[in-house]
């Protein structure tokens, strides 16, 4: 009979260790292979990402050469401006008026430098008064005060320049100062006082919903317009004063503003959708005369944008140029439809 052989110490097994590492290899072996998967599969998911990217680069400098505009940057900077205005609309009327005011003061400040560099005189300070004196009246005064405020703003403007041709007594010829003082006086009629329109329909009652009604009309014509002629923009428009723009980018316009107004009155504004159709036609075309009307200027004063303060898009006057004129044309939209939700 053979001799049993001891057992080891503690009672265990000599080679139950080996047969724990033997059940053990199949795990981690199947431990190493999900690992292994793993790696693998966040490696193909960055190199996808890094091709997207490169397409996507590659779009955007080819848009950026054609155009002139940083995409990536414009939407950025679109979308956080975007959601300020929505903001300060939605809940809170007079942090809007805040906003309002600084926006127009830095699209005067632009647009007096820019005439500045063309040649005019055009004296800074009573231009930037002019900014409150128009836009708080809109809002907080009543109608008869706020067209008052617009003489008295002119007033201001022309006295102000012409003391200081006085005072500068540089023998300037009659024909120059005559056209600085009408120059100087249609700059807070053409940024402050059509700012102010806005603020004018913003006191309204549901004046917000219109606001935001009509700023979201232009900023969809707008892009219909950059979409539609990137694509297949062949025609151009008006080639002495806007090269870039095209006649089947304003036709894209058209169809993104007709469609925008007809949902924005049937759910926002609570009109009829054909009310919507004609809200958005009309705004189509004074946000399109706006753009041409400030391109003209541009060419006009030999410069791309009015500054570079929003990448991607130029200036603050480059962004305020549609909408500008279609204040105007909302608030006299406003009267003539908005009784329609009522009846």
């Amino acid at each position: 009979m053979t001799e049993s052989q001891p057992d080891a110490p503690g009672g265990r097994d000599p080679g139950g260790d080996e047969g724990h590492a033997d059940r053990g290899a199949p795990h981690g072996e199947h431990a190493a292979a999900f690992q292994a998967r793993i790696r693998a599969a966040r490696s193909e998911f960055e190199q996808h990402a890094a091709q997207a990217r490169d397409h996507f680069d590659e779009a955007n400098e080819r848009i950026k050469q054609r155009t002139g505009r940083d995409l990536l940057l414009a939407i950025g900077i679109g979308v956080g401006i975007g959601g300020l205005t929505l903001s300060a609309l939605v809940f809170v009327k007079w942090v809007f008026v805040i906003f309002a005011l600084a926006v127009v003061a830095l699209a005067v400040f632009e647009l007096s430098r820019a005439l500045q560099g063309g040649g005019r005189r055009i004296d800074l300070a009573p231009q930037l008064i002019a900014v409150p004196l128009l836009l708080l009246p809109a809002y907080f005064g009543d109608l008869w005060f706020h067209w008052s405020m617009l003489f008295a703003v002119i007033a201001l403007v022309v006295v102000w320049r012409l003391l200081r041709q006085m005072a500068a007594q540089d023998g300037r010829v009659y024909a120059d100062v005559l056209s600085d003082v009408l120059v100087g006086g249609l700059v807070p009629v053409y940024v402050a006082f059509l700012a102010s329109l806005a603020l004018v329909l913003l006191r309204q009652p549901g004046g917000e919903w219109w606001v935001l009604a009509f700023l979201i009309v232009v900023i969809v014509a707008d892009t219909g317009a950059y979409a539609a002629g990137l694509a297949f923009g062949r025609h151009p428009m008006a080639p002495r004063i806007s090269p870039k723009k095209t006649w089947e980018g304003f036709a894209g316009a058209v169809v993104a503003s007709l469609a925008a107004g007809a949902l924005l009155a049937h759910f926002m504004l609570g009109l009829p959708w054909w009310a919507g159709l004609i809200l958005g036609a009309v705004l189509v075309g004074t946000a399109t005369a706006g753009d041409l009307g400030e391109s003209m200027l541009k060419r006009d004063l030999g410069i791309k944008d009015m500054s570079s303060w929003l990448p991607g898009h130029g200036g603050v006057l480059d962004r305020l140029d549609s909408i500008l004129p279609s204040a105007t044309a909302a608030l006299a939209l406003h009267y003539l439809l908005a009784p329609l939700g009522a009846s």
